[in-house]
């Protein structure tokens, strides 16, 4: 039998924001006997996976992994749930389709059951929805399930929100108590070990920091991974053309179990519906005045965002491991800046090495992390290549890889496999029909009987109507769980 590896003894994380802090608090989890030290570093605007109030489902599961509790996320971060997401005017003006969380539909849905009577991209809110999320949110109505029980909505997936300040306060909580250390200053230098890694981070007025593994959250300008001979970074200027990105000051605070991404044509807006504001934010097409920007926005404007989006072909060189913004940059569409740092990390838990790294597990790394980026990438041109995006954001080239899903799609009504595509096919051809694609045909859809289209919807109500039943309503669930709850939330569920 093998001897084990000598395990690692230190390891520095570079950034405190939350991408930084959870990090920490998940190797410690997995490393109770190693040293954790966080070197607190000035804050970047543009690190836009630090300053998501959101992420998808997947994070759950990682909260689950490290303990972080889901209750206090709602009572003590301004939490909240959500069930799907909206998107108006992306394949003609006027109509709308929803991306709801999980695989809760029944793949007939999909099939002639979707296109006769829901599921795909409607006019006014006519068409009836295709999946129990869609049910819920249009009711207003969803409990966590207890667990303890079979309930009718074990198979809805959700994902969660928060106030980010407070969620990171929440962690930073965790990681104090989880004995991690924390220093803060400016990094005066980089000192490296001769075999393509580092040795320490030299910080002003704190003397060095030595590590034998480090982990860059400092943001798109990746300070550590930068400084490496070995680093390099994919532009994906080409695919994604938002260069800037307009943030509004919150609102007033509301309960709504949906967040809406529409198409203007000065650019996307993203209405996010938080406990603590409705807080709206636009990506900008090229060439967009800053006063109409502003008058589209439909707030007090906070700040505008420069945005370069990329990745580092590699995001674990030598010793130095990239996470959030330092891995990739990219606008904040979709929710997905913290779901992929989360991804990420889950991945380096995965694969975390001993003392002494072995080439194959960094290989290995490096593969599916830029897989996993890859894929983020084609989710976000796939927006840009919506029928009416083209009109505002001009014509963009596409990922071959894309290019290769949307035909498939359109053409035979199926989807490519994609290995680390963190979105299931469910989500996947949701949101291609809520941006207004059509879906080719299927021959299992010619040859399905008719009456299986009507079992499969019969089915479908009955679910629903047990679900409905179920659950009560939003903001009485919330009640109980903010006991009281917060004075000043709007009452109503609805934008």
């Amino acid at each position: 039998m093998s001897e084990a590896r000598q395990r690692l003894r230190r390891i520095c994380i570079a950034g405190a924001g939350q991408v930084g802090v959870i990090a920490a608090l998940a190797l410690r989890r997995a490393l109770p006997d190693c040293e954790v030290v966080v070197l607190g570093l000035p804050g970047d605007p543009a690190a836009f996976a630090d300053r998501a109030a959101t992420a998808l489902p997947t994070s759950n599961r990682l909260h689950d992994r490290l303990g972080v509790d889901e209750g206090l996320i709602v009572q003590k971060a301004a939490g909240s749930h959500r069930l799907v997401s909206r998107y108006f005017g992306w394949g003609e003006e006027g109509r709308s389709g929803a991306m709801p969380h999980g695989a809760q539909v029944d793949p007939k849905l999909r099939t002639r059951f979707a296109s006769e009577w829901g599921g795909g991209e409607r006019d006014g809110g006519k068409a009836a929805p295709g999946s129990l999320a869609e049910v819920l949110a249009n009711a207003g109505r969803f409990a966590v399930p207890p667990g303890d029980r079979a309930t009718p909505l074990d198979d809805i997936d959700y994902a969660l929100r928060w106030n980010m300040q407070a969620y990171r306060d929440l962690l930073v909580g965790m990681a104090q108590q989880a004995g991690i250390s924390y220093a803060q200053g400016q990094i005066a230098g980089l000192e490296t070990d001769g075999a393509g890694g580092l040795a320490a981070i030299a910080v002003e007025g704190q003397g060095r920091i030595e590590a034998e593994l480090f982990l860059d959250c400092s943001g798109p300008a990746a300070r550590l991974l930068s400084a490496l001979p070995g680093a390099r970074r994919a532009d994906w200027g080409a695919y994604l053309p938002v260069r800037r990105v307009l943030y509004g000051k919150p609102g007033q605070g509301m309960l709504a179990l949906e967040d809406r991404f529409s198409l203007l044509p000065e650019g996307w807006l993203l209405e996010f519906a938080g406990v603590d504001g409705l807080q709206g934010s636009m990506g900008l097409g090229e060439g967009v005045a800053e006063d109409a920007a502003l008058r589209a926005l439909q707030a007090e404007p906070a700040e505008m965002v420069a945005v370069r989006p990329g990745a580092a072909a590699q995001a674990w060189v030598g010793n130095v491991v990239a996470l959030g913004d330092a891995a990739a940059t990219f606008e904040p569409l979709g929710h997905l800046n913290l779901d992929l740092a989360h991804r990420q990390l889950m991945l380096l838990l995965e694969m975390l090495p001993g003392a002494q790294i072995e080439p194959l597990e960094r290989a290995e790394f490096n593969r599916r992390a830029a897989l996993m980026a890859a894929n983020v990438r084609d989710v976000l041109a796939m927006h840009y290549a919506a029928p009416r995006a083209r009109a505002v954001f001009g014509e963009q080239p596409l990922p071959e890889t894309l290019a290769h899903l949307l035909d498939q799609f359109t053409r035979r009504g199926r989807l490519p496999f994609r290995e680390e595509g963190g979105l299931l096919n469910q989500e996947y051809t949701a949101l291609l029909s809520a941006l207004g694609f059509a879906s080719g045909t299927t021959p299992q859809s010619l040859a399905q009987d008719p009456r299986e289209a009507d079992a499969a919807r019969a089915a479908f109500e009955a679910q629903a109507q047990a679900a409905l039943q179920f659950a009560p309503p939003y903001q009485q669930f919330m009640a109980q769980m903010l006991n009281p709850q917060p004075q000043g939330m709007a009452g109503d569920l609805q934008y």
